[in-house]
């Protein structure tokens, strides 16, 4: 089997990832890929194959023990694989979310060989598609022991920021019901449709909170996301769905944020669709406070959902930092710097070192 040069600049490994198709579901090639790599170039590492994920980890016996934890699913590719490098960037598929944080992980595996802290590198399948299938939760069912750690660092995409914690999300449907009538004797109907406006009403006059939680500051947000109902043309509708999405800061539980989505929209019958607990930041644990500091990075709140969220179920400390630029995941023309790639390396490297 061929395999991937980890020990080579980390802006060239970025692209070998993206050159490697990796859709949810699909990963085994690539997974393949880095497992031969890293027992033929990384012999210090312990690793362990499951399912399509990679699983790698020093046992040095130092007193503390550091996670490094990227997907390697992509989205579905739109004409932009293999990779192409122009005008110090790498485009292609995934190549912000997050093959580049992978290459960054990958090439510390293989060249870091005596860290000061242990570590632990996963690289897992499925995080793009639904949770159900994500490699991480079957890793957790299975081998537990692997995600032990004192900090768990995700190489989402966040531009070189330190992004800490996650909002959690809740998505709901609100329902509201009428009777149905021909719209030319529309008097004798009762317009579900309509009824809806009382919910998109509120909703409108809804005023989100703010809070600050280790200095990183979590904006709530509670939106519509999708509306429903019409049987005709000509036919007063008896029946409207409005679906909405609540992101709240990882102070609520779950049960709060569900309590409190039912008393905004109190009077009307709602079934709960979604629901994920955000994770606090957790910047007060030793490892995440020496992170912080060999970053020279002010930490900020994540806004929106990530597997941090996993580690701080297990009450792991979890903070998402990569060189990938957020708001390119999943697009055609998604690219990342190649100087973000080299920067994420140094601060890692940095922190690792002994």
């Amino acid at each position: 089997m061929p395999s991937l040069d980890l020990t080579a600049d980390p802006v060239a490994l970025t692209a070998a990832l993206v050159d490697v198709a990796s859709v949810s579901g699909g990963e085994e090639h690539l997974a393949d890929l880095l497992e031969h790599s890293l027992r033929e170039q990384a012999p210090h590492l312990e690793v362990l194959r499951s399912g399509n994920a990679v699983l790698a980890r020093t046992r040095s016996g130092r007193p503390h023990r550091v996670l490094l934890a990227g997907h390697i699913d992509t989205v579905p590719i739109a004409d932009n694989v293999p990779s192409r490098r122009s005008g110090g960037f790498v485009h292609g598929c995934g190549a912000s979310d997050m093959k580049s944080g992978d290459a960054v992980f990958a090439h510390l595996a293989a060249t870091l060989r005596e860290p000061r802290h242990d570590v632990t590198f996963v690289f897992y399948d499925c995080e793009e598609i639904e949770a159900e299938r994500n490699g991480l939760g079957r890793i957790e069912r299975e081998h537990r022991d692997w995600l032990d750690a004192d900090l768990a660092i995700l190489g989402e995409p966040t531009d070189g920021a330190l992004e800490a914690g996650c909002q959690g999300t809740l998505r709901a449907e609100l329902r509201t019901d009428g009777r149905r009538a021909h719209s030319a004797r529309s008097w004798l109907g009762d317009n579900a449709i309509h009824r809806a406006g009382e919910i998109l009403a509120r909703l409108a006059s809804y005023e989100a909170r703010a809070v600050d939680i280790d200095g990183c500051r979590y904006r709530e947000g509670l939106q519509a996301v999708r509306i429903s109902g019409g049987v005709a043309g000509n036919v007063v509708p008896d029946e409207c769905v409005v679906t909405v999405n609540f992101r709240f800061a990882p102070d609520r539980t779950t049960d709060q944020a569900v309590e409190h989505v039912r008393t905004v929209f109190d009077g009307f019958p709602m079934v709960v669709t979604d629901l994920s607990a955000g994770a606090l930041p957790g910047l007060s644990a030793p490892a995440a406070a020496e992170f912080v500091r060999a970053s020279g990075a002010v930490p900020r709140a994540k806004y929106g959902w990530t597997d941090v969220s996993r580690f701080a179920a297990l009450g792991i400390p979890a903070v998402n930092y990569g060189p990938g630029d957020p708001n390119l995941a999943h697009t055609r023309d998604e690219h990342v710097a190649e100087q973000a790639i080299m920067a994420c390396t140094a601060v890692l490297r940095r922190y690792l070192a002994p």
